[in-house]
């Protein structure tokens, strides 16, 4: 969509046209790490077999488990 090589048109302009950021056009995302994913699928996991805990129970059945965690 944006020619990000030298054109007729900058990178500035053709982001103008498109209505479009340009900080968006650079932006790389980066890949989770896999401490990360690890806690994000226990997270998904642990309501199903506990519903009745809140914030506080969850923090301390991570940490429990030996994951650094905060309670948000």
């Amino acid at each position: 969509m944006i020619d990000l090589k030298p054109s007729r048109l900058s990178v500035v302009r053709q982001c103008t046209l498109l209505r479009l950021k340009r900080s968006g056009v650079y932006y790389r995302p980066m890949p989770e790490n896999v401490a990360n994913l690890t806690l994000m699928r226990l997270i998904d996991v642990q309501p199903l077999e506990t519903p009745y805990y809140g914030s506080r129970q969850m923090t301390r059945h991570f940490r429990r488990l030996g994951h650094e965690v905060g309670r948000k």
